[in-house]
């Protein structure tokens, strides 16, 4: 069962309301198509799993929930099992092997996003389009900045795709760039 860009639209909106996650499930859809491209893999399965990786989070947040729910809801509507498993690899504390490129990138990329947002936030402009992979990595070394942020799972991401760090910021901040508007990250600029 192929799945379109539409109907995991779909599934992202029957479960969340929640603008910022909304917004965080495109920056992470926008970073997945740019690896797909990338590696030469199937741009509209890998951005799909990018937007409902969290669908599930706003309804059920906890670790005890969040994830599980969501594969099992995914099951119950016939999605393919890649599909299923790569969202439960994104969540490190599930043990769910990231073993195919597919739950590696989606593990390496939906940390990142929160950091480049963030990134974008404190810029006097408010806006991605001043964001830079120095930017990121100046923020990155100050540990009391965007604490949340797991930059070790950010760290072995990139590593298990393969890429440089700061060749991984530029990827994902690039793809971002190419939806500000969409995230609401114009800002001041431009």
């Amino acid at each position: 069962m192929d799945i379109t860009r539409t109907q995991a639209w779909s599934l992202l909106t029957e479960f969340t309301q929640n603008p910022n996650l909304i917004k965080h499930a495109l920056a992470v859809e926008s970073g997945m198509r740019a690896y797909a491209r990338r590696f030469g893999e199937d741009e509209e399965r890998w951005g799909v799993v990018g937007l409902i990786h969290d669908f599930d989070y706003e309804q059920h947040p906890t670790m005890e929930e969040h994830v599980w729910v969501g594969m099992r809801i995914l099951r119950e509507r016939g999605w393919p099992e890649e599909t299923v498993q790569a969202v439960g690899a994104h969540a490190p504390y599930t043990g769910i092997p990231r073993d195919t490129p597919l739950a590696r990138a989606i593990f390496a990329v939906d940390e990142l996003t929160g950091l480049i947002v963030a990134v974008a936030l404190v810029r006097p402009s408010k806006s991605l389009l001043d964001v830079t992979v120095e930017s990121v990595q100046a923020k990155w070394k100050d540990k009391a900045f965007a604490r949340g942020v797991n930059r070790q799972e950010i760290e072995q991401g990139a590593a298990e795709l393969g890429v440089p760090l700061d060749e991984h910021i530029a990827v994902v901040l690039q793809a971002m760039v190419g939806i500000v508007d969409e995230l609401g990250l114009r800002g001041r600029a431009g």
